[in-house]
């Protein structure tokens, strides 16, 4: 049987980076933490705004205290701009955890949508909806990256990391250190 954990689910954006909580395991109902989102003023810097959701995050993962990150895994859009920003804030996010020594595992939007509702090709407002339902919230999580990030933590929570190819080298890495 698998022990519980605090998951934070991690949705990246430059501008609104979404933040979900849940405290769950593979095979049970998971239990709504928080949630919330990180973001930044576009009228600042690159750099600043890296340094502002850097800062954003370690307020978090200070309040939250997560046993394991789920950030989306970042796939290639039309618009390269935002797939780059994108990236840049999934490294932050990823940099933050491994600061704590915290195991991360990266699962695609595809991945996180089947979890939650049975389809990968599910859309945004179904995946509010199955989050809402899943977490017994009294209403939808606002905006659709805080949803997101919830659906990844949950995602997580079911899975329990195993599926995830990626999280085993981490890991491994991470203990070398």
């Amino acid at each position: 049987m698998f022990e519980s954990k605090r998951i934070l689910g991690i949705d990246p954006g430059l501008t609104r980076c979404g933040i979900g909580v849940v405290h769950g395991t593979v095979g049970r109902p998971p239990k709504f933490v928080a949630v919330g989102v990180v973001r930044t003023n576009s009228e600042l810097t690159l750099p600043e705004r890296l340094v502002r959701l850097e800062e954003g995050l370690e307020q978090w993962f200070d309040e939250q205290q997560p046993d394991y990150v789920a950030i989306e895994r970042v796939f290639a859009q039309h618009n390269t701009v935002s797939v780059i920003d994108t990236a840049q804030a999934a490294g932050v996010a990823a940099l933050v955890a491994a600061r704590r020594r915290l195991p991360v595992a990266f699962h695609t939007p595809s991945e996180v949508k089947a979890a939650v509702t049975g389809s990968g090709r599910a859309g945004k407002e179904q995946v509010t909806t199955m989050v809402t339902s899943i977490l017994r919230l009294s209403a939808p999580p606002r905006p659709a990256d805080a949803a997101d990030a919830l659906a990844l933590a949950v995602c997580h929570a079911w899975r329990g990391g195993h599926t995830n190819r990626y999280a085993a080298p981490v890991a491994a890495a991470q203990g070398r250190s």
